[in-house]
C-alpha cells in the first residue's frame, strides 16, 4: 500500500509541478492513441458495415479474421509492422521506423479488428426488415447506411470505446515499432515498463495511475454519450 500511495504523491507531484518529461510522454500517448482510434474508426465502421449487410464468396473468412483480430497479441503487430518498415521492408522506403507514424501504424492495426467487430455485431443485431422499410420508402443508400448507423450508435460507440482502450494500453507494439526513444517515441506505457525495468517502482506506478487516469477520463466521457444516446430509445 505504501508504494501505491507514493506513487499517487509522485503523479500528483509530476502533474502539479507540469514536469516537461512527464506532458511531453502524455501529449504523445494522447496523439498517438488518438490518431490510431480516429483511423480505426474511419475504416472499420465503413468495412463493419459492409460485412453486415453483402454476403459474398469469402465472407466467412474476412469474417473470421476480424474475430480473430479482435485477439490479436500486440507484439506479433509489432513484429509484423517492423518487418515492413524495417530499412530492407517492403515499406522501408518510407524511412518512418522508430517514429511516431510508426506507433500510429501499429496501435491502427491493433484497433482496427476492434471496431470492425463491433461495428458489424451492432449491424447485425438491427431487424432486417427496417432496411427494407428505409428502401421502399425511397430512401437513398447512403441515408439508410446513415439510419443504420444511427440505431446502431451505441454499438458504435463501444467499438470506438473498445479501439481505443486496446491501444492507449498496449505497450509491446509501440515498443517494437517506436524504440521508447527519449523526446521522440517514449509514451506512457513504454515509460512504465522501462522505469519497472530499471527499479524505479514509485516513478514506475506514478506514470501508471496517470495513464488510468487519462484512460479513465476519456473513455467516461464516451460513456456517458453512450449512454445519454441509450435513453434517447
Amino acid at each position: 500500500m505504501d508504494l501505491i500511495w507514493d506513487g499517487m504523491v509522485q503523479a500528483a507531484k509530476l502533474l502539479l509541478s507540469l514536469d516537461p518529461e512527464v506532458l511531453r510522454i502524455c501529449s504523445l500517448t494522447l496523439r498517438v492513441s488518438g490518431l490510431a482510434t480516429l483511423i480505426s474508426v474511419l475504416v472499420g465502421v465503413p468495412l463493419g458495415l459492409f460485412l453486415a449487410l453483402t454476403s459474398f464468396r469469402g465472407r466467412g473468412v474476412i469474417v473470421g479474421a476480424v474475430n480473430t483480430g479482435m485477439g490479436l497479441p500486440p507484439v506479433v503487430v509489432g513484429l509484423w509492422v517492423s518487418i515492413l518498415l524495417w530499412r530492407y521492408g517492403p515499406l522501408g522506403f518510407l524511412g518512418i521506423m522508430y517514429t511516431p507514424a510508426a506507433m500510429v501504424i501499429a496501435q491502427s492495426v491493433i484497433a482496427l479488428p476492434l471496431v470492425t467487430g463491433f461495428t458489424m455485431a451492432g449491424i447485425q443485431q438491427l431487424n432486417p426488415k427496417l432496411r427494407l422499410q428505409l428502401m421502399g420508402l425511397g430512401a437513398s443508400r447512403m441515408q439508410v447506411l446513415g439510419v443504420l448507423l444511427w440505431e446502431a450508435r451505441l454499438s458504435v460507440l463501444a467499438a470506438v470505446i473498445a479501439g481505443f482502450g486496446g491501444v492507449i494500453s498496449e505497450v509491446g507494439a509501440s515498443n517494437m515499432v517506436g524504440g521508447n526513444i527519449l523526446g521522440q517515441t517514449r509514451v506512457l506505457t513504454t515509460a512504465t515498463m522501462m522505469e519497472v525495468s530499471k527499479g524505479n517502482f514509485g516513478l514506475a506506478t506514478a506514470l501508471g495511475l496517470i495513464l488510468l487516469a487519462i484512460s479513465y477520463t476519456i473513455t467516461q466521457v464516451l460513456t456517458i454519450i453512450q449512454q445519454r444516446g441509450s435513453r434517447r430509445d
